[in-house]
């Protein structure tokens, strides 16, 4: 059994800044890909950023230039960067993670920007 664990969540003003952070733990084979989905309310979770095989990364036009994803391959971690945060940015983050075994998600954090 796979456990995604997410923290950093909060609450942000306009312009700022948060980290988010998930760490993966269970038997791990082989990761495909790993990375950050956020869900905002009334709508359909959506691609935020995620590292894909190879390396490659894909990230959702509405972020491009502010966030930035990141791992520790050795850890099975990945964060998500979060800067110059807009008020559409509010949603709950769920950590994602396609695996040998399947599919996984973390319980989310919730992200609130406003002032």
């Amino acid at each position: 059994q796979v456990q995604l664990v997410e923290s950093g969540g909060g609450l942000v003003q306009p312009g700022g800044s948060l980290l988010l952070s998930c760490a993966a733990s269970g038997s791990i084979f082989s990761i495909y890909a790993m990375g950050w989905y956020r869900q905002a309310p009334g709508k359909q979770r959506e691609l935020v950023a995620i590292f894909t095989r190879g390396s490659s990364t894909k990230y959702a036009d509405s972020v491009k230039g502010r966030f930035t994803i990141s791992r520790e391959t050795a850890n099975n971690k990945v964060y998500l960067q979060m800067n110059s945060l807009k008020p559409e940015d509010t949603a709950v983050y769920y950590c994602n993670l396609n695996w040998n075994g399947g599919t996984s998600w973390g319980q989310g954090t919730q992200v609130t920007v406003s002032s």
